[in-house]
């Protein structure tokens, strides 16, 4: 899915998280780089059809939001956070 629509608009060097396409929120660009932006929360949701909570989010910590791959290494938008609750 996301694969043909970067094909289809010369988006190149953004880089995708297998099995995660649910979580895609949007496409970032920054200076001359293009970066696909997931959502935590429905990382984590995917990761606990396999693992429980607590093992999901060390997976995610060691293994996602930890690895950099470059300039088109994803973003990760912490969407599970209530602005309201700070205000």
């Amino acid at each position: 899915m996301i694969d043909n629509y970067c094909e289809e608009n010369g988006i190149e060097g953004a880089l995708l998280l297998d099995g995660h396409d649910n979580a895609i929120m949007g496409i970032s660009t920054c200076f001359n780089s293009i970066k696909i932006v997931y959502s935590y929360s429905k990382i984590i949701a995917n990761l606990e059809k396999d693992m429980n909570r607590e093992e999901a989010e060390e997976f995610f910590e060691f293994n996602i939001r930890g690895a950099y791959l470059g300039d088109g290494t994803p973003i990760i938008m912490q969407d599970d956070i209530y602005w309201d609750d700070y205000v």
